[in-house]
């Protein structure tokens, strides 16, 4: 049996943009329990502090009491503040731990890919987390994938990721975690730039020349005119 961390929730009355900032005034932060087998939902809050307790415990599952009961529960989403990046409001979902549910995981790439580091290529990745189906108690904090062995040109696919036996992939096979692509198009587009700067740069000196030029000749004209001039 995994561990399930409790989580120290209170019952919550008061509904409201009124008794929201309220609460958080208090340091507490709202949310909402939903059941996963009817269409009940409960309000509650809890203490700010509690989350960092949560993020310690490295659980993926939780345990609270509602209406007498205890139910193991997930995060079903989490909204933050977007200045303070402080949490306004959490969604705990209800689950059987003996029922298989689809959930997001986070990618983490791991290793140095050969086209980076020999080849000087770049790494770029397309999708930051996958979806997975699993029993509540196998749900990983993260999944690991290896970009080492990817040269110039190649990617990894969400089918290529070697899961757990416990995971079944819910993201289609084919879309693409993790590629490494050339640098040739950015630097063919810097030369470019640059001999474009130099003929420009050429250009205006030689328009600079041509003026300098016409400025001599006249003043040639009018020596001359001048000379003319006295002459008579």
């Amino acid at each position: 049996m995994p561990k399930v961390y409790k989580l120290e929730v209170t019952k919550r009355d008061g509904i409201g943009k009124k008794a929201v900032k309220n609460l958080r005034r208090e340091k507490k932060i709202p949310g909402i329990y939903y059941s996963y087998d009817s269409s009940d939902s409960t309000a509650f809050e809890m203490e700010e502090k509690e989350i960092h307790n949560i993020l310690k415990s490295e659980s993926s599952v939780f345990s609270i009491s509602v209406g007498g009961e205890e139910k193991n529960v997930i995060f079903k989403s989490v909204q933050y503040h977007p200045v303070t990046d402080s949490i306004l409001h959490i969604d705990l979902y209800g689950v059987d731990m003996s029922k298989k549910i689809t959930v997001k995981v986070s990618i983490n790439l791991i290793g140095d890919a050969i086209g980076v580091k020999n080849e000087g290529g770049i790494l770029s990745q397309a999708l930051s987390e996958i979806e997975v189906a699993c029993l509540p108690g196998n749900i990983p904090g993260q999944i690991d994938v290896d970009v080492s062995g990817l040269n110039i040109g190649d990617a990894i696919t969400a089918g290529e990721i070697d899961l757990d036996d416990t995971l079944d992939l819910v993201t289609t096979e084919d879309i693409a975690i993790a590629s490494v692509t050339h640098m040739q198009a950015e630097v063919v587009a810097e030369v470019e730039e640059d001999e474009l700067e130099g003929e420009e740069g050429a250009e205006d000196a030689e328009g600079e020349e041509g003026t300098d030029d016409k400025s001599e000749e006249g003043t040639d004209e009018s020596s001359s005119d001048d000379s003319s001039d006295g002459g008579n």
